[in-house]
């Protein structure tokens, strides 16, 4: 039960046709990744900006908010 089966892939031929399906294929498929991870960066910079933004105006205004 020691050994170990490897394999070791050496040429694919694969049409020009064919491989042009299976690029446009990942990209429609990462464009629903694409908006999850949109949607969770504009969370988080929503987030952050809602906890740090005070502070700018603090530090342009000499920490008078008036």
């Amino acid at each position: 039960m020691d050994e170990q089966n490897k394999t070791v892939l050496v040429d694919i031929d694969i049409p020009f046709g064919r491989l042009v399906m299976i690029i446009i294929k990942i990209a429609l498929a990462s464009i629903p990744a694409m908006i999850v991870v949109w949607a969770i960066l504009g969370i988080l910079m929503l987030i952050f900006g809602g906890i740090f933004g005070g502070f700018g105006g603090m530090w342009m205004h000499g920490g008078r908010f008036n």
